[in-house]
């Protein structure tokens, strides 16, 4: 049962005013006017411009979207690459009062479809390089109205089956940047982002302006981005609005680069940017700062990344991955913990100034748990009755979050009954918490594997392959076995360190024996060139399990 809410003294406090969206831009613009925002184009050039420039464009784009017909309480949809462009959407978009929708260009076109319909797209802004992702489906997009092509072609060069249609820039230029700004609601959504769906449809997240607020206070104080620092972002902005860090970016006038179309393939553009742009603070999954670190091991000239923050989220960052960007100037990854339900910041791991007697190997070995709650969160891990486990690091619960800028609902979906308890979020993630208050997931309660009766961890089971210097990556599921019920399957890619030397599974095994049982050993560990991954670079252990149900059998 959720608490009594007790109601004290009043207070003189501007309660009525409310927390807006673009109330951070108006700063921007007002305090930082002369500050840089740098983009990466298609060709490898970039576009600069300062916060007032793109204040003074959102102000535009807000009318353009008026005279679209885009009213307060209207889901925009924006299908886009990290761009400038993007950056002003979300601004012009949530400070109409109308939400904008995060479109995943990664997931399938039937998800999509349903994202857009279940949400009530009525409007979408889309990349001219991703018209063919949404032109097959189009006829069955129930509420859309238009189409706005992100271009900077003339509309009559752009070959789609999209109509109506409009040009981003040129309804961006025809308009005045004479925009007087309503209070909204703070309550109200200001965008939408939808779980990924690795089990079944989508789930719809809509974040209100009060959230994303408080939610961007909390990143930039745990994360300590000011304005003397240069913030790129990395994370997809079409995911969980890339993690805030462009919001946290304009609160504090910190400079913002945004590095435009790469790939995992490309991310040697990522560390050029970050080389010449000087680039202080950064995000991503290990799925995207694994190939960043490759590259720059092939480079003659290491670079100097003192004082670089890296908040990594997705999966648990290996310590190789940690230390190799740790020696190029003491570049820190910071791990992190979260989810779209929670927008997505819950954890960080800073260590506390009382564990700084620790051994650096014992230092290392905190690094990789997913850290301390931060203020404002009611994070509690219980068990299977609802009692909270024992801070002792080995006692196994469940994650259950609730707080201000938490979902505590799904938009209009059914699941919601089974998510929630109390006003709480419940993860499905099982983790453990130390005598110090640090956060370890164990794994998620899906992904553990039950053998003979007892639980094995395939996170810890990855984290200790990947390990070994020879190992780029490593997955381990839980796979069907006539004796055991489940058995570890662990899929490995072989990475470049071992040289000449043919990494052999005994090596693995051999890593292994240092912190696990046998009992808990993969049966069996399977090279191969890629291991399947999700939209947002976690692996796909359904994928994996679907491939090797019968592996055992």
């Amino acid at each position: 049962m959720a608490e009594q809410l007790i109601k004290g003294f009043p207070s003189t406090s501007g309660d009525d005013f409310q927390l807006n969206t673009i109330t951070l831009l108006k700063h921007a613009d007002a305090t930082y006017p002369e500050v840089e925002i740098v983009d990466r184009n298609l060709d490898g050039s970039m576009f600069r411009y300062t916060y007032k420039d793109a204040y003074t464009r959102v102000k535009k784009l807000a009318n353009a979207l008026k005279r679209l017909g885009i009213n307060p309480g209207d889901r925009v949809g924006v299908m886009e690459i990290n761009t400038h462009r993007f950056f002003e959407l979300y601004f012009a978009i949530s400070g109409l009062g109308a939400v904008l929708v995060q479109i995943n260009p990664r997931i399938s076109d039937h998800d999509r479809a349903y994202v857009m319909n279940h949400a009530g797209v009525s409007f979408l802004f889309i990349n001219e390089l991703l018209l063919s992702m949404v032109e097959p489906y189009a006829q069955k997009l129930e509420q859309m109205k238009g189409y706005a092509i992100i271009t900077d072609r003339p509309l009559d060069q752009i070959s789609t089956t999209l109509s109506p249609r409009v040009s981003f820039e040129e309804i961006l230029a025809a308009e005045s940047d004479d925009c007087q700004w309503e209070m909204i609601d703070e309550n109200s959504a200001f965008s939408a982002c939808y779980t990924s769906g690795t089990t079944g449809l989508p789930k719809g997240v809509f974040y209100s302006h009060r959230a994303i607020y408080l939610h961007t206070l909390t990143a930039a104080a745990n994360l300590k981005i000011d304005s003397r620092d240069v913030v790129m972002q990395t994370v997809p902005m079409f995911h969980c609005h890339g993690w805030g860090f462009f919001f946290a970016a304009a609160m504090v006038g910190a400079k913002l680069v945004f590095p435009g179309l790469y790939t995992a393939e490309t991310t040697h553009v990522l560390v050029d940017l970050m080389v010449s742009e000087k680039v202080t603070v950064n995000n991503g999954a290990p799925a995207i700062f694994l190939p960043m670190l490759e590259y720059i091991k092939t480079l003659d000239v290491r670079p100097d990344f003192t004082g670089l923050r890296m908040a990594s989220g997705a999966t648990e960052p290996s310590l190789a991955l940690m230390k190799g960007f740790w020696d190029l100037g003491g570049a820190e990854i910071i791990h992190a913990y979260g989810a779209t339900e929670t927008a997505p910041f819950v954890t960080a791991n800073l260590r506390k100034p009382s564990l700084d007697d620790l051994s650096q190997e014992e230092k290392w070995e905190l690094k990789k748990k997913q850290g301390l709650p931060v203020a404002g969160l009611d994070f509690r891990i219980v068990d299977f009755e609802g009692n909270e486990v024992p801070h002792d690091g080995t006692t196994v619960g469940e994650v259950l979050v609730r707080g201000p800028w938490i979902t505590s609902t799904y938009y209009n979906d059914e699941r919601t009954k089974d998510s929630f308890v109390d006003g709480f979020w419940k993860s499905g993630d099982g983790g453990t918490i130390d005598e110090n208050g640090f956060f370890k997931i164990a794994d998620r309660f899906k992904d553990m594997v039950k053998s003979g009766g007892e639980w094995i961890s395939s996170i810890d089971l990855e984290n200790a392959i990947m390990g070994h210097a020879g190992v780029r990556e490593a997955s381990v599921v839980g796979i069907p076995h006539p004796k055991w019920e489940e058995r570890p399957l662990a899929l490995v890619v072989r990475g470049d360190e071992n040289g000449k030397k043919e990494l052999l599974k005994e090596e693995i095994y051999a890593l292994l024996t240092e912190k696990f049982a046998r009992w808990q050993f993969p049966d069996e560990i399977v090279f191969v060139q890629e291991i399947p991954k999700t939209s947002v670079g976690k692996f796909s252990k359904k994928d994996i399990r679907a491939a090797y149900q019968d592996f055992y059998m």
